[in-house]
């Protein structure tokens, strides 16, 4: 242990070295802000390492639906809500003033952009606002937004003293990305290294404690600017080298060759090559998003992320590469996008998941009834849509029968679910648009397969 934190410990043994061995003995009571997709699995995590959690959320309904013992996410069993209930580890409540109530509280609300692409923090800076008004000496905060580096410092930090006690002295800030993967089987929440920064040496060995106790790997930074910064760079990275194989996809298609068959010949090299894969565009709460977060700060310093501004526009772009795709299978039939019936499949971000943030089917859906076409979709695990933030399609998922099958013009693969069955798809679609590759082998006797 350093001198500085030895010091500080003795000073604030209430706040420390108390809430240490609080969190030791699980004794303290975990709050996290926002029930979403990171924030249940969190819940989950502490209440599983024997925690008492309470979780918090403005939506009233997802609250009533805890209550009842009903999970709305689905790789999280509603038997799983019911469970932790039962033995008292888990309260839903939409009742804030219970944050005074917690020895540490996490805040996982969406920080998503604008319309002008700059970041939205309404959701962070009035959680923080909100947390103030119940905020006690000697409790543990800890941002996991994804966000820009210094966003713990310039925004959680001011909204928290607002209150009048003092970072440091009444009570402890820290940052810890989220780093969730929802739908993934194989990896689970305490599976995931947590990476942890602190707003001084208290608070990381705070943070680093309360992690700890539910995760297998704690990962401390120097700061939570470095903590910030190194999510940004996980989302980057995939971003960038997405949009590069989608734009791959463009040019290839243009040459004749199958980019499918192209990545399937370079990923045998054993090193220096990590597969991405192309699609209809983006999806998710995170690489469609975080990226412009990083894009917007650096503008502050006079940079220009143009890597980052690029990978954007080629992703973005990629739900009107497909519906060119479209377009040309329908002239090969004499039919034009106005006028003709299309079913997409899949309206989840991803496989196997029911999250449709960010969704390129969402884009496609829209864009092709710009067009004049009539749309609809199927999904098992989104039986209807829901308002978003940006969207609102007021659509039901239609069911996937041979007859229905044959009565659209077009269907259009947009995410390959591993419920399909894609052979029964090929057979009975009189046209198919597949930009997931979803078809590859398949030798269909009615459909004629476009890959996009």
């Amino acid at each position: 242990m350093n001198v500085n934190l030895e010091q500080q410990m003795k000073n604030e043994t209430w706040s420390i070295a108390q809430l240490i061995k609080q969190i030791e003995d699980k004794r303290a009571v975990v709050g996290v802000v926002g029930l979403g997709y990171v924030g249940l699995p969190l819940v989950k995590a502490f209440s599983d390492a024997g925690f008492t959690t309470v979780g918090f959320d403005v939506d009233r309904a997802k609250i009533h639906r805890l209550e009842k013992g009903q999970s709305y996410i689905r790789h999280i069993a509603s038997t799983t809500i019911r469970q932790l209930q039962r033995h008292g580890r888990f309260l839903p409540t939409s009742d804030f003033s219970r944050m005074a109530d917690c020895t540490a509280l996490i805040i996982c609300v969406p920080t998503p952009l604008t319309v002008n692409r700059e970041p939205d923090m309404r959701y962070v800076s009035g959680t923080a606002a909100t947390i103030a008004a119940y905020l006690r000496p000697g409790q543990l905060i800890v941002l996991e937004s994804t966000t820009y580096p210094g966003t713990t410092r310039e925004v959680v930090r001011p909204a928290l003293e607002s209150g009048g006690l003092k970072c440091g002295k009444d009570f402890l800030l820290a940052y810890s990305p989220e780093r969730e993967d929802p739908g993934r089987k194989d990896i689970q929440t305490v599976d995931i290294p947590k990476v942890v920064g602190g707003m001084d040496a208290g608070a990381l060995k705070a943070a680093c404690a309360l992690y700890g106790q539910a995760v297998k790997t704690v990962v401390p930074v120097e700061s939570c600017e470095i903590a910030e910064a190194g999510k940004i760079l996980e989302n980057c990275y995939r971003c960038i080298n997405i949009a590069m194989i989608n734009e791959l996809k463009i040019i290839f298609d243009r040459m004749g060759i199958d980019v499918w068959k192209v990545i399937a010949a370079a990923k045998t090299k054993p090193f220096g090559f990590q597969a991405f894969y192309p699609g209809p565009g983006l999806g998710g709460h995170c690489i469609p998003i975080d990226p412009f977060y990083l894009s917007w700060k650096a503008k502050q310093y006079d940079v220009t992320a143009r890597f980052i501004e690029l990978a954007g526009e080629l992703n973005t772009a990629m739900p009107y590469y497909v519906i060119e795709k479209v377009a040309e299978s329908l002239n090969d039939a004499g039919r034009a996008i106005r006028g003709s019936r299309i079913l997409v499949l899949g309206l989840a971000y991803k496989k196997d998941v029911d999250d449709l943030r960010e969704s390129p089917s969402v884009v496609l859906i829209e864009q092709l009834q710009k067009r004049g076409a009539r749309v609809d979709y199927n999904d098992p695990f989104i039986p209807r849509t829901h308002p978003q933030r940006q969207h609102d399609l007021k659509m039901k998922s239609v069911p996937l029968t041979k007859s229905n099958l044959q009565r659209y013009d077009l269907v259009i693969i947009a995410t390959d679910h591993s419920v399909y069955d894609w052979q029964f798809i090929a057979q009975h679609a009189r046209r198919l648009v597949d930009t997931r590759n979803a078809t590859a082998g398949l030798h269909a006797a009615r459909a004629k397969i476009t890959r996009a």
